[in-house]
C-alpha cells in the first residue's frame, strides 16, 4: 500500500502544475494522500485529511450523497465524472468537475481509489456575468486554461480564445464567422445540438463526455457547458461553449489501469483512416483477429483497444509473447499442465488459455509459433477445447484469439514454416499496420499525442516542439517506427527544461548530422545501433547492481521478467 501512495503521490505534483486536486483513498475509504491544489480546493490540510474516512468528510457535499467508489469499482464500468457543488472549510461554495478511478493491483484486486477534481468558480462566476460584446470580459476569457467561443443565434462563431485553438488546432482567423460545425462536426457530435437547444430555450447544459476532431482530424475527448448569451434587454443574442480537452486524464486512465480506448490509435493516413473504419465494428464483433506490422508499429496497443471496445472488456486481456518463451516451456505455460505430468509438477496448473476464459488472449509473434503447438492451437480455434500437458481430459474455454506478427505469415506457410489450414482460420479478420516511414504526415500528431501522454505520467515543461526540432523528426525514417519516436521523446523531454523542444535536446546523433545533402534530404542516422547499446549498458549495470537477480533487475527496469530474458537473449548478456 505505501507503494501505492508513493506512485499516486507523484501523480498528485503532477496534476499540481494544472491546478487540479488529487485524493487517494484506501479499499476502505480512508483517505492516504491529498495534494497542494486539494488542500486549497477543499480548504482542509493534508494533515486534516489523511487517515481520515472520506465520507465523513465530503459525502454531503464533494460526493452529492452517493459515493462514487463502489460504482467505479465494478469491474464493467470505467472511471465515473460528475459536477457538484461544495461547501468547503471556510463555508465558501466551490463548483468543481470530479473524475473517480478506482486503483488495481496486478491481479486485479482493489488497492484503494483515486479522485482528481478541478474548481471551476471563477469560470463559472465569469460567465454568469459575460455580456455578449463585454470586451473587458472576452480579454480575460482568452487567458483562461479552458477553450472558450461565442456564436450568434445562426450558429456562426463570433469569439475564439486561445486555449480554444490550441485544443483544436484551428487558428481564430480560421474560424471566426464560421459555423460551430466547423469545429464539433456536423454528424458525429451533439454539441452542436445542445448549443443549439440552449440558444432556443436559454437552459443551460453540459456534455459529460463528447469528443471532437481537430484541424489534423484527431479525435479529442472533451466535456463541454452551454449557455445562451443576453444583451442588455435581456434577449438571447447568442450562445457560449466552454471545452475542457480531458486527453490528460484519458492517459493517466491509460497508465492506470494500462486500458487503451480508441484515443490512444492516432493517425491520419489513408492506411490509418481505414483501420479507424473497420475498428470499432471488428471490435464489437467476435471474430478472431491478426495484426501485421513491423517491430514498434503500435501491434500491442491496437490488440489492447480491441479488447477494451469489446463485450468482453470487463473479462482478462492476456497476452503471450510467443518468441519469449523456450519452446519447451511454451506448451505448458500456454494450456497448463496436471500434477504429475513431469517431474516437479507437483498440482494441477492451468495455462494461459485458462485464464483467458471469458476474455481474449493476444498471441503475439505469432509466427514463432512452434509447428508442434500450432496443431494444438488449431483445435482451439475450432473446438474451444485442448489437453493440458499429461492430462487424458479435454478442457473447454470460451475465449477471442487475437494474434500480431512483425513476420508475413503468408510467406512462411510458403516455406513450410506455418501451418496453412492454422494461417486461414486466424486471418478472419486482419490489420495490417504502415511503418512510420510510410505515414510521416502523422508524425506531428504522434508527438503531440506522445507529449500528452508523458505528462500524464511525470511532470515535464515542454509543450512543444520547436520547428527546427519538427523537421529533423519529419525527414527520419525510424526503422524502430512509433517505439524509437517515443524513445526519442522521451530523451528530450529529460533534456530540455523549457516549453518548447529545439534540436539540440534531441540525441545526439541528429544533432551532428548536416541539415542537408545535395538534393536537400536530411541524412539518414542509424539511431537502433546506438538505442541498443545503450540499452544493452544498462541492462548490464543493472543486473550486477542486483548480483544478477532478475526478478528485482526487471522490476528496477519497470518491465516484466519474459522481456528481461529476451533482451538478455537478444544482447548475449550471461552471467
Amino acid at each position: 500500500m505505501n507503494d501505492i501512495v508513493l506512485k499516486y503521490s507523484q501523480l498528485g505534483k503532477i496534476f499540481d502544475y494544472f491546478s487540479m486536486g488529487v485524493m487517494i483513498l484506501s479499499p476502505d475509504r480512508k483517505i492516504l494522500s491529498v495534494n497542494r491544489s486539494a488542500e486549497l480546493i477543499t480548504g482542509y490540510k493534508a494533515s486534516e485529511l489523511n487517515g481520515k474516512y472520506c465520507y465523513r468528510i465530503f459525502l454531503e457535499d464533494l460526493c452529492g450523497g452517493d459515493c462514487k467508489f463502489y460504482e467505479s469499482a465494478e469491474p464493467d464500468l470505467k472511471a465515473k465524472s460528475q459536477r457538484a457543488e461544495i461547501t468547503e472549510q471556510r463555508r465558501e461554495k466551490r463548483s468543481i468537475s470530479k473524475i473517480v478511478s478506482p486503483v488495481y493491483g496486478s491481479d486485479q484486486e482493489i488497492l484503494g481509489c483515486i479522485e482528481v477534481f478541478q474548481d471551476h468558480s471563477a469560470l463559472k462566476d465569469l460567465i454568469e456575468r459575460i455580456g455578449h460584446d463585454d470586451r473587458r470580459l472576452k480579454i480575460i476569457l482568452d487567458n483562461l486554461d479552458t477553450g472558450v467561443l461565442t456564436v450568434d443565434c445562426g450558429g456562426y462563431i463570433t469569439f475564439f480564445n486561445t486555449t480554444a485553438e490550441t485544443i483544436t488546432g484551428y487558428g481564430r482567423r480560421e474560424v471566426l464567422g464560421k459555423s460551430c460545425n466547423t469545429i464539433f462536426g456536423k454528424d458525429s457530435y451533439a454539441g452542436v445540438a445542445l448549443l443549439t437547444e440552449t440558444i432556443s430555450d436559454g437552459k443551460a447544459r453540459s456534455s459529460e463526455d463528447g469528443e471532437i476532431r481537430t484541424r489534423h482530424g484527431q479525435a479529442i475527448p472533451i466535456r463541454a457547458n452551454y449557455m445562451a448569451l443576453k444583451n442588455e434587454e435581456g434577449r438571447i443574442v447568442g450562445g457560449l461553449a466552454t471545452i475542457s480537452d480531458l486527453s490528460l486524464l484519458y492517459q493517466l486512465d491509460s497508465a492506470i489501469k494500462d486500458r487503451y480506448t480508441f484515443y490512444d490509435m492516432v493517425g491520419r493516413d489513408p492506411a490509418m483512416q481505414k483501420i479507424f473504419e473497420t475498428l470499432p465494428v471488428v471490435a464489437s464483433s467476435d471474430a478472431t483477429v491478426l495484426i501485421e506490422g513491423s517491430t514498434g508499429t503500435g501491434k500491442d496497443v491496437l490488440a489492447k483497444v480491441i479488447h477494451n471496445a469489446s463485450l468482453r472488456s470487463s473479462k482478462p486481456l492476456v497476452k503471450v509473447n510467443c518468441a519469449a518463451l523456450p519452446d519447451n516451456l511454451l506448451e505448458s505455460e500456454m494450456f497448463g499442465y496436471v500434477k504429475g505430468a513431469f517431474t516437479g509438477a507437483e498440482k494441477d496448473n492451468p495455462g494461459r488459455f485458462q485464464e483467458a476464459d471469458g476474455g481474449t488472449i493476444f498471441l503475439d509473434e505469432i509466427g514463432d509459433l512452434p509447428l508442434s503447438l500450432q496443431a494444438k492451437l488449431l483445435r482451439v480455434l475450432e473446438d474451444k477445447e485442448f489437453y493440458p500437458l499429461g492430462s487424458r481430459k479435454t478442457t473447454k474455454v470460451d475465449v477471442r484469439i487475437i494474434t500480431a506478427t512483425n513476420q508475413l505469415l503468408e510467406r512462411l506457410v510458403k516455406e513450410k514454416r506455418f501451418r496453412a489450414d492454422l494461417y486461414y482460420r486466424l486471418n478472419v479478420m486482419r490489420f495490417e499496420l504502415p511503418p512510420l516511414k510510410d505515414r510521416k504526415g502523422d508524425i506531428p500528431l504522434l508527438v503531440s499525442h506522445i507529449l500528452k501522454r508523458f505528462s500524464a505520467t511525470r511532470v515535464t515543461r515542454a509543450e512543444k516542439l520547436s520547428e527546427d526540432a519538427m523537421e529533423v523528426l519529419l525527414n527520419y525514417d525510424y526503422p524502430g517506427n512509433i517505439r524509437e519516436l517515443e524513445n526519442i521523446i522521451e530523451h528530450a523531454l529529460i533534456v530540455c527544461q523549457g516549453k518548447i523542444i529545439e534540436r539540440k535536446h534531441l540525441p545526439v546523433p541528429f544533432q551532428e548530422i548536416t541539415r542537408y545533402q545535395e538534393d536537400n534530404k536530411l541524412e539518414q542516422l542509424d539511431l537502433d545501433q546506438e538505442i541498443e547499446a545503450s540499452e544493452k549498458k544498462v541492462i548490464e549495470a543493472t543486473l550486477k547492481k542486483h548480483h544478477w537477480d532478475r526478478t528485482k533487475t526487471a522490476k528496477a527496469l519497470n518491465i516484466n521478467r519474459t522481456t528481461l530474458w529476451r533482451k538478455m537473449k537478444k544482447y548475449s548478456i550471461s552471467l
